[in-house]
C-alpha cells in the first residue's frame, strides 16, 4: 500500500509491505498506512493577504500502524487484526481532538493515542475471555504531524529512524530479556544466549504498559516501522544503507523484504516506510 502526499515543504512518500516468510504457515502480522486530511476548503472572501490561511487550506497528517501477532496457529492474526481495526476506527471516531490540535492541546492528543491503544487491548480481551489465555499482539504506531512525530509502543516491533545515512531505534524491545538487562539482572549475552529475548513483556490483549515517545523531523528524514521478521535477519547497518538509497518508500520495503528472505525468513515480515522528501 502506497500513500503520497504533499504538504507545505515537502512530500510524506509512504508504503507498506507484509510478506509470510519461507517457514511460517500463516502471516500473522498486520499493517496500516493512512493519511489524515485537515482541509479549509475556500469559496469566497474580501481578504486579500490568504498566506494565514494556507497550512489549512492543505494539511495533511499520517498514520502508521505495525503489528505482530502471536498465539497458536491463526490466533494471532486474528489479534493483529482486530487491533489494528479496533485501533483505527476509534481514531477515526476521536478525530475531532487532532482537528483541534495545537501545542497546547499536545498532552491532551497524546492522551487520545494512548486510549485508542488501550481500546483495542480491551477488545481483545473481551472477545478472548471466555477462552481462557488468548493470543495477543505487539503494536507499533507512528501519528505523523508535521514536524512531529508521536509514537505508541507495545512488544518488540520498532520504530527507526534515519537521518543523513545514520539510523536510530526509537523503541524499547518490550521482551523478558531486555527487562533483565535493565534490571542488572542478566548481559546482554546471557540473554541472547537464552529464550527471553523473544518472550515478550508486554502485548496487547495480555498484560500492556505503553510506551510513549515522540521525535521531530526534517525534510530528508526517513521513518521505518517494522516486525522482528525484518530484524532478527537484517542488521541495523543494513537497513540503514537500503533506506539511504531506496530512491522511493515502495523500492525500500521491497528491498527491506527481500533482504530478510534472502537470510532465511524464518518469521513473517512486516515494513512501513515513510520518506520526507523536501519540495524541490
Amino acid at each position: 500500500m502506497m500513500t503520497q502526499n504533499s504538504g507545505v515543504g515537502g512530500t510524506v512518500d509512504s508504503f507498506g509491505l507484509t510478506h509470510r516468510g519461507k517457514v511460517r504457515e500463516v502471516n500473522e502480522d498486520h499493517f496500516f498506512v493512512a493519511a489524515l486530511h485537515k482541509t479549509l476548503d475556500l469559496r469566497h472572501t474580501s481578504i486579500e493577504e490568504l498566506d494565514a490561511f494556507e497550512h489549512l487550506r492543505r494539511s495533511e497528517d499520517h498514520l502508521f500502524v505495525v503489528a505482530d501477532g502471536v498465539g497458536t496457529i491463526g490466533g494471532g492474526r486474528i489479534a493483529s487484526g482486530t487491533a489494528v481495526r479496533t485501533l483505527v476506527t476509534y481514531i477515526g471516531r476521536t478525530m475531532g481532538c487532532y482537528y483541534s490540535y495545537d501545542v497546547e492541546s499536545e498532552n491532551e492528543f497524546i492522551e487520545q493515542l494512548e486510549n485508542a491503544v488501550k481500546h483495542a487491548h480491551e477488545t481483545l480481551l473481551e472477545e478472548f475471555s471466555s477462552k481462557g489465555t488468548g493470543p495477543a499482539t505487539t503494536l507499533t504506531m507512528a501519528t505523523l504531524m508535521w514536524p512531529r512525530a508521536y509514537l505508541i509502543h507495545v512488544g518488540d516491533s520498532r520504530a527507526y529512524h534515519l537521518r543523513r545515512g545514520r539510523i536510530r531505534q526509537i523503541t524499547q524491545d518490550q521482551t523478558m530479556g531486555e527487562l533483565m538487562i535493565d534490571q542488572g539482572i542478566m548481559t546482554e549475552e546471557q540473554v541472547k544466549r537464552s529464550s527471553l529475548s523473544n518472550t515478550l513483556s508486554s502485548a496487547v490483549g495480555a498484560e500492556m504498559k505503553p510506551s510513549v515517545g515522540l521525535i521531530d523531523l526534517n525534510w530528508g528524514d526517513t521513518l521505518l516501522l517494522c516486525s522482528d521478521g525484518l530484524t532478527r535477519h537484517v542488521p541495523d547497518d543494513a537497513i540503514a544503507e537500503i533506506l539511504a538509497q531506496a530512491d522511493t518508500a515502495q523500492v525500500a520495503c521491497e528491498r527491506l523484504v527481500d533482504a530478510a528472505l534472502e537470510d532465511g525468513g524464518r518469521d513473517n515480515i512486516t515494513v512501513v516506510v515513510g520518506r520526507m522528501v523536501e519540495n524541490s
